[in-house]
């Protein structure tokens, strides 16, 4: 049978209940704008109840309760919710980093502007023409030289801060590799925190939320896959572990350059970092000496007019009229043009050595041109060791201006046909050095910033796109896990009243057992 205080213990466990679940709703309340934290609930059963009274065994219909009790304090939270939004995190993570990339690669570039190489390279081709029109002025000449030199600056100082935002990726790189492993570090050790506490029957909810956050945070930095086990969890990368239960990866830039190159880092910040630095700064540093060999060394088309007198011993490509082309020695008395002729030449550097400057020699007889552009580090020339010819930088005359010399080989001022063909290659089509494109160097050059653009578009494109997924997703975590102020306070009362009612109903069967202990038993006294 039940005991006389039966009701005092049930009393006891509803109060007991009831306080745990005002102490959780207060719990959340306080954790209401804490990262990562998930709102708790408290499940509550009712206590295993006992028979109707009898002797051994009832006879009769009927069970008494004993009250509540609270069996688990649980966070709530979807999984399914989880791995979607860490799947899109590091998907966002990576075009946001590489539309941020081409935006600062843009940035270098500066076109279109009026500041940019575009109205540079404009200016280069411009003193050409203006000395066409006057081939011995020296002011004219002084211009060209400027203006090239401007041009190979402005070269050197793309390429330069192309080289210098490589090595900041690469610098990004390392630092992101050991945020990476502090991530990496501190689930394992989590993992192995939240097995003790759950071996003793307690609930880690804290301490998985905390495990939770950072394996948000590591998605945002690399793409990852998380399996729930015994031990915790057990976070991948495209096949490679990087948590396995109490064991962390050692994570540098060495491994996750390996794993970018082995196909497993396909997502997060990292991923942008080495893609930005391996594909698109690689592409416009390589495309853009290209473009600076092109203008020095790159095949084209002049024509060069009728009564030219080539440079002794000159060896050149002459395109035929049906296309083909023949290689001819110009010496001794044929070297005057009988008629307009299509030579292909080398560049500008080439094209100056087929023609004669202001300077001569002991017997006053012209100088031919030297090669325009040459490399500062005496190299390959490149866009970062471009740079005008010491001799032309020193010497306004050794730049070549015409085609005619006299029958004593002495120049014939005024004569402008070189400086009216350089001015000419501005709508020439030019060959790169591998001859897969052939296009006017501003073609060339609006091709490589058209490309930019597109880029940089379609990047911005996809990090909304996937700003959007992640909004959304993250969205519905919150309202799965997120903590309502107005819900708690709405659980507030409802415990409140429930604790005041448990605690109503004990005074008041301690009321019954003091009239039953202290005022029974009287009778004759």
């Amino acid at each position: 049978m039940t005991s006389t205080f039966h009701s005092i213990e049930t009393a006891k466990r509803s109060v007991i209940t009831q306080s745990t679940a005002l102490n959780t709703t207060g719990h959340n309340i306080a954790n209401a704008n804490t990262e990562g934290y998930s709102r708790q609930t408290v499940k509550m059963s009712a206590t295993r109840p006992i028979e109707a009274p009898g002797f051994s065994h009832s006879t009769g219909a009927g069970q008494i309760g004993t009250g509540v009790e609270a069996t688990q304090v649980v966070r709530v939270r979807e999984l399914f919710l989880d791995g979607q939004f860490r799947q899109e995190n590091a998907t966002l993570n990576s075009w946001t980093t590489r539309a941020d990339s081409l935006s600062k690669i843009e940035e270098i570039f500066q076109d279109p502007s009026e500041t940019g190489f575009s109205a540079v390279l404009k200016n280069f081709w411009d003193s050409w023409s203006d000395l066409s029109k006057d081939p011995d002025s020296l002011t004219a000449r002084s211009v060209v030289k400027e203006n090239a030199l401007a041009l190979t600056d402005s070269m050197n100082q793309i390429s330069k801060q192309l080289t210098d935002y490589a090595s900041d990726l690469t610098a990004n790189v390392t630092n992101t590799a050991s945020e990476v492993q502090g991530y990496v570090n501190s689930i394992a050790n989590l993992n192995q925190s939240i097995v003790k506490v759950e071996a003793l029957g307690d609930d880690a909810n804290d301490l998985r939320d905390q495990r939770d956050l950072f394996v948000d945070k590591l998605s945002a930095l690399v793409n990852i896959n998380v399996t729930d086990t015994a031990q915790g969890y057990n976070v991948s990368m495209g096949g490679q572990n990087l948590v396995q239960g109490y064991t962390p990866t050692t994570v540098d830039a060495a491994f996750l350059n390996n794993a970018y190159e082995g196909g497993t880092l396909t997502g997060g910040e990292v991923h942008g970092m080495i893609l930005s630095r391996d594909t698109y700064v690689a592409s416009y540093t390589n495309q853009l000496n290209q473009l600076a060999n092109t203008i020095a060394n790159g095949e084209v088309q002049v024509t060069f007019p009728k009564g030219s007198v080539m440079p002794e011993g000159t060896v050149a490509q002459v395109v035929n009229s049906d296309g083909t082309k023949t290689e001819k020695t110009y010496t001794g008395a044929n070297r005057t043009l009988t008629s307009d002729t299509n030579i292909i030449v080398k560049g500008i550097n080439g094209l100056q050595q087929m023609g004669y400057s202001m300077d001569t020699d002991a017997n006053g007889a012209a100088k031919t041109g030297v090669p325009f552009f040459t490399s500062s580090d005496n190299g390959t020339l490149t866009a970062g060791s471009i740079t005008v010819n010491p001799d032309i930088v020193n010497n306004l005359n050794a730049i070549a201006t015409s085609m005619r010399v006299d029958a004593n080989g002495k120049v014939i001022k005024g004569n402008n046909d070189m400086a009216l063909i350089t001015s000419e290659l501005t709508g020439a089509k030019f060959s790169n050095a591998d001859g897969t494109q052939s296009a006017t160097i501003n073609s060339f050059y609006s091709t490589m910033v058209g490309q930019l653009g597109v880029q940089a578009q379609e990047a911005n494109r996809q990090t909304d796109n996937s700003t959007t997924i992640v909004t959304q997703i993250d969205s519905r975590r919150q309202s799965v896990s997120g903590v309502s102020i107005d819900e708690e306070m709405s659980d507030l009362l409802k415990f409140q009243h429930a604790y005041s009612a448990a605690a109503r109903f004990m005074t008041t069967y301690d009321q019954l057992l003091d009239k039953l202990i202290n005022s029974t038993g009287l009778v004759g006294r």
